[in-house]
């Protein structure tokens, strides 16, 4: 049986991943942060999933800044693949929170490199990166080998583990690969981040108990796809006879306007009416557009998307409007 390690279970794409790989009968751990209430929801349809056997997953508290909690966990568990998801990943707060972002993502990432490489391990290694990375891009669409330019703590920090998981690769012939994903999203989505903030502000407003949604700069543009699909070319990745670094994306690309039109519109509402501007939540430098080639990935991997851009903003809003249905229809049997 295979052995998955995940930093960033509890996360949306650590719990998307935890799924797919019980679902190929693999035996996974991950690592989360003890915190005083439940953090762990996402993860509980593998104990719901009878095809899902919570038997096989087993979660251990440590912590991307504790390198010897790292190292003691790697070696007693003896994982044959690592996914590095982990991270500070919102991109306005990095700007508050920049030395936090960069310890977490960017030295975090050599703290497990180390690790594994303490422990004589030999295992296939998977690292989060970002097309944050490209930020004021250099190239249309970005590609593999386009350049650098980060508008973020949280950018730059990425770009520092991704050129420590190369140079890792090329100095100790580690199994290390990048997924460099553009923004992907899903009803598993942090409440905070814009696309799932629009689809809950639909729910709300559908039902009467929201009369305005406060978002900052509408015409940046995103290449959005869907994060179960996503996970599946990371588990792809670490899958191949060679290590290599891939975009992960649509080659599509849209403004936070046009997701507005479709996840309003497909609850029969006009976002103009709700929507309001707060300059709280402009970013001191804006990545304004991102497009990905995932061309490479089709050739090598064998992946590519199939949900594109309306169908995720319908099914992110239909999600929501379900979530919050069953939430009020609970809250009611409570107080019977």
């Amino acid at each position: 049986m295979k052995k998955a390690f995940i930093t960033g279970i509890t996360g949306q794409d650590g719990s998307y991943l935890a799924e797919l790989l019980l679902s190929k009968g693999y035996e996974v751990h991950g690592l989360i942060r003890r915190a005083s209430t439940f953090n762990t929801g996402r993860l509980d349809g593998i104990y719901t999933d009878p095809h899902l056997t919570q038997n096989r997953l087993f979660l251990h508290y440590g912590d991307l800044a504790d390198a010897s909690a790292l190292a003691r966990l790697l070696g007693k568990i003896q994982p044959r693949e690592i996914y590095n998801l982990a991270a500070q990943s919102h991109v306005r707060v990095s700007f508050d929170c920049p030395e936090y972002t960069a310890d977490i993502v960017g030295t975090g990432t050599i703290r497990l490199l180390e690790a594994i490489r303490e422990t004589g391990l030999q295992p296939r290694f998977y690292q989060a990166s970002s097309s944050e990375m490209f930020g004021m891009v250099r190239e249309v669409p970005q590609t593999e080998t386009t350049p650098f330019y980060p508008r973020s703590p949280y950018g730059c920090a990425k770009v520092v583990a991704f050129w420590l998981t190369v140079n890792y690769r090329e100095s100790y012939g580690l199994h290390a690969s990048n997924g460099i994903l553009f923004n992907h999203e899903s009803p598993r989505r942090g409440e905070t981040f814009v696309t799932r903030k629009i689809t809950r502000a639909v729910a709300q407003i559908q039902a009467g108990l929201q009369d305005k949604l406060y978002l900052g700069n509408l015409e940046a543009k995103r290449d959005w796809g869907y994060a179960k699909e996503y996970v599946e070319a990371m588990w792809l990745m670490l899958q191949q006879d060679q290590p290599d670094d891939y975009v992960i994306a649509t080659n599509e690309t849209h403004s936070i306007r046009e997701f507005l039109d479709a996840a309003f519109g497909h609850a029969g509402l006009d976002w103009r009416k709700y929507v309001e501007i707060d300059p709280r939540y402009y970013r001191p430098a804006e990545v304004d557009l991102l497009i990905g080639d995932y061309s490479k990935a089709k050739k090598q991997l064998g992946w590519e998307p199939k949900t594109k851009f309306a169908g995720l903003a319908k099914l992110m809003v239909d999600a929501d409007i379900k979530l919050l249905k069953d939430h009020l229809e609970g809250r009611v049997k409570v107080s019977h």
